[in-house]
This record gives C-alpha cells, structure tokens and sequence, in this order.
C-alpha cells in the first residue's frame, strides 16, 4: 500500500468514481435478470432480492446458485442469527467487465 500511495498520491481519491462505475454496470446489466436489486452506497456488494425465483432460504439457494450457474454469492443470512432475512444475496461488483458480464449472462439464464 505504501509503494502504491508513494507512486500514486492521489489514487484514493478516484476510488469512490470508479467502484461506483462498477455497481452502475452491474446493476444495468442485472435489470435483465428476475433478481431485485435494492441501494448499496458505499459497499463493494450488491444485495439481490431473488424472491421472484425461488422460497429457497438465502444460503440453500447460494450453494445452488454457486452448484448449477458458477455464480457465487454471499447468503445475507449469514451475517446475522436468528433473524429471518428474506430471500438476498450479497453479489460483489469489485471485478472487472469481462467478469461481471459473463456472471450476469448466466444469471439471465434462471
């Protein structure tokens, strides 16, 4: 981190424009999809009603999700005990185009 700060003093202050770039694009891309996207500011993760899918509880249909389309996503459930999270995942935007685009043209398939 220091080398980077050295090289680039200033890098930290286009992270906000360029994580938001990402989300923008992902969440564009994930309109195509029956998955409901919900705001997430200052996060790398997007949170993703899947309701219109499947009754699945959020970490059975994770797994499958994971299993079935080589997506992964991270069960909202787990962050929290005893609590009834509804139907979201959490799915990472911080990755580049290519990699968010083949992702979401296999979540379009569901």
């Amino acid at each position: 981190i220091a080398d980077v700060l050295e090289e680039c003093p200033a890098h930290h202050r286009n992270l906000p424009a360029f994580y938001q770039a990402r989300r923008d694009h992902f969440c564009a891309l994930m309109a195509q999809t029956r998955f409901r996207l919900s705001p997430t500011p200052g996060t790398y993760f997007q949170l993703a009603d899947y309701s219109a899918i499947s009754d699945s509880p959020d970490l059975a249909f994770a797994r499958w999700l994971t299993a079935e389309h080589g997506v992964a996503a991270i069960p909202v459930s787990v962050f929290s005990r005893g609590t009834d999270s509804g139907r979201l995942l959490r799915f990472c935007f911080a990755k580049d185009d290519a990699t968010l685009e083949a992702a979401v043209a296999r979540l379009e398939r569901i």
